[in-house]
């Protein structure tokens, strides 16, 4: 049996796995490898998974075994140019490409921007998932930069989970969890 709490990306599956059936519709935000991105096109019925890098986007490719996954080599701050639907999970994986060139990170600016339209196209019940490895100089802005965003989010719309591991050495990923509880623009007459 695998201790899941040293298995972060096993974890969070845990909570997509509440979120997600064979009807959803999910983005990946970070494709990196594509490990993620296989793992919902499993479990999804529509994916879209977003990479800066032509190189996560052709490895991701070959992992591919299903046809229900669109994948675009793009920012993911440009996420609402290509999903005009509301997605059910959208699932961030923060840092550079494992394996890859540890000079091509994801930053603070566009990983925001990234985050604020991801919650614009949330289904109401939905789950936003943000993994950030943060050890390295632009992860520990883009950490902060997270932290101090969620902390803002209005409670009357989102719910958010923070989790980290604070007894391990060297930055160990953290966990953000948010889940719309209704939209910004309805009225909360009652």
């Amino acid at each position: 049996m695998t201790n899941i709490l040293t298995r972060t990306t096993e974890l969070v599956k845990l909570f997509w796995n509440e979120y997600i059936d064979n009807g959803s519709v999910a983005v990946d935000m970070t494709v990196g490898n594509g490990c993620d991105t296989v793992y919902l096109s499993e479990h999804c019925g529509k994916v879209y998974g977003f990479d800066i890098q032509e190189e996560a986007i052709s490895k991701t490719k070959e992992k591919l075994s299903k046809d229900n996954v669109k994948l675009i080599c793009d920012s993911h701050e440009n996420v609402k140019k290509y999903v005009k639907e509301e997605v059910d999970l959208l699932v961030f994986n923060l840092g550079y490409l494992p394996h890859g060139n540890e000079n091509i990170t994801t930053h603070k600016e566009s990983t925001l921007k990234a985050i604020r339209e991801s919650l614009d196209i949330l289904k109401v019940n939905g789950l936003l998932s943000i993994v950030i490895y943060w050890g390295h100089e632009e992860g520990k802005k883009e950490r902060e930069g997270i932290k101090e965003f969620v902390n803002e989010l209005n409670s009357h719309y989102y719910h958010v989970a923070y989790m980290s591991f604070p007894n391990q050495d060297k930055c160990p990923p953290e966990i953000i969890l948010i889940t719309k509880r209704k939209k910004e623009e309805e009225n909360e007459e009652k």
